[in-house]
């Protein structure tokens, strides 16, 4: 038991834990970007019903969802925790150093990056996770194995305050990703020159479909409603 507290108080410990539950964030949001993809099939949202009822009753991923919901409590817990000792360990900034010069704009905002990100996860699984989990507001529909949540996406989408939330929401997670990914695998300390390049590419890459793949729903949602 012993590994398993340092785990969490050492400054090594946290920064393994940051990292990993991160990576781990990192797929799934990968599957939740090729559910909502399925948005948008010319088929009135079938298909994408059909998704949300296989992820809502199969076991496994039942089981997985409260693991990642404890990932995300892990992870921002974390990272205030590392956040709030780094400035403690560094109460007075250096008046010479440019910071600008040896880091990124999101590097050095990650805190204000991953508190937009924490505000737009609340509003985001009250929104859609808790009505699915804990209410009857969203139909399931066990004879045809669909759960119709198609047309509360599509409402929240065009309304143009939800929109605005949610593009910020998934622009502030970029900038998050953008840093955070690369960061992940430096803590757990992978910096080989040779493999490095590599995983900066495709941490830039994979930011960059992330971003774009989620910022793209809100847009066409509330943008088709008016060419009907």
């Amino acid at each position: 038991m012993s590994w398993f507290v340092r785990m969490f108080t050492s400054s090594l410990g946290k920064k393994y834990v940051m990292a990993l539950t991160g990576l781990f964030l990192c797929s799934f949001l990968v599957i939740h970007l090729s559910g909502n993809l399925l948005l948008f099939l010319p088929d009135n949202g079938h298909a994408f019903n059909s998704f949300t009822y296989f992820m809502e009753h199969n076991i496994l991923i039942s089981v997985l969802s409260y693991v990642l919901f404890a990932g995300f409590i892990i992870h921002i817990i974390q990272s205030y925790v590392i956040t709030r000792r780094n400035a403690a360990a560094r109460p007075v900034k250096y008046a010479v150093v440019d910071a600008k010069a040896n880091s990124t704009w999101s590097s050095r905002n990650m805190g204000i990056l991953g508190s937009l990100v924490f505000l737009f996860l609340v509003i985001h699984l009250r929104d859609f996770f808790y009505d699915l989990k804990f209410t009857d507001e969203i139909a399931d529909d066990r004879q045809n194995k669909v759960i119709v949540l198609y047309p509360d996406v599509v409402h929240a989408f065009q309304l143009w305050y939800y929109s605005l939330i949610y593009v910020i929401g998934v622009i502030a997670l970029g900038y998050h990703l953008w840093h955070g990914f690369q960061s992940g695998f430096r803590s757990l300390g992978i910096v080989n020159k040779k493999y490095m390049p590599a995983i900066i590419w495709v941490g830039k890459a994979y930011t960059l479909i992330i971003t774009i793949g989620f910022v793209a729903m809100p847009i066409y949602f509330y943008l088709v409603q008016f060419f009907k």
